[in-house]
């Protein structure tokens, strides 16, 4: 299962240099073939393999199956809707972040997001903000951290989610405080939740497993931290090659 990897997006208007999202989990460099050597701090690349094969094992076993029924049974305007719905909720997570990384004007955009979709959008079912030039940025904790120059430190599998670092396991952990699905009383209603947005979020990223090519946890590996340097510099991508 890859976690932050999320390229079906709810139709919407593309806005130039910006990223739609859900996170978690995108969005994606999986578009390229890894022709190059790795280049990834991976000092714990035994222990993460291993992690990282029995989260295959249990998506080919269970939630890959599971995303692939969500997707044949129900029409592309419904999962339409329930990706809507939890993108929504996410704007939380991305005006707290966005203030925390001083982008004032990103910030009056995902509230202004958060209040339309959550009131005219029917409690965010229906991207209506989009529809008035108002698009999603992408922004969590980890990418906060990166702001304020936290090292990324070595890359990790973490069990049942996948890739990320040592600097995004711990953006997940308060990207999991501000989901406010968390706060609900009801557990079998918060689990539920929980568990739909999951399958929503692998069932977008169906298409992709067909794009995995060579060593697959290589692949995997360069493809996440590629996209999180890019999240990080906010789509600033550096010349290594200078000018000639």
């Amino acid at each position: 299962m890859v976690k932050n990897f999320k390229p079906e997006q709810p139709e919407q208007s593309e806005k130039p240099d910006k990223c739609p999202e859900h996170s978690r989990l995108l969005w994606l460099p999986l578009l390229f073939v890894l022709t190059t050597p790795a280049y990834a701090a991976d000092p714990w690349q035994n222990s993460n393999r291993r992690i990282f094969q029995f989260n295959d094992f249990f998506d080919s076993l269970l939630v890959r199956p599971i995303a692939v029924i969500y997707s044949t049974a129900l029409p592309r305007p419904v999962r339409q809707g329930i990706g809507n719905f939890f993108s929504n909720i996410d704007d939380i997570n991305v005006f707290v972040n966005d203030l925390l990384q001083f982008k004032l004007d990103d910030a009056l955009t995902d509230s202004g997001r958060f209040l339309i979709n959550s009131t005219i959008g029917l409690a965010g079912v229906m991207d209506v903000a989009s529809s008035f030039g108002m698009y999603k940025n992408e922004e969590d904790f980890g990418q906060t951290l990166g702001f304020w120059n936290v090292p990324a430190g070595p890359y990790v599998v973490l069990p049942g989610l996948g890739p990320s670092s040592v600097r995004d396991a711990m953006g997940l952990v308060l990207d999991t405080l501000f989901n406010p699905i968390q706060y609900r009383d009801e557990y079998p209603l918060r689990t539920s939740l929980l568990l739909i947005e999951e399958i929503d979020a692998r069932a977008s990223v169906l298409a992709l497993d067909e794009l995995i090519s060579g060593d697959k946890y290589l692949f995997l590996r360069e493809a996440y931290l590629e996209r999180r340097d890019y999240l990080v510099a906010d789509g600033i991508v550096e010349n290594e090659f200078g000018a000639f």
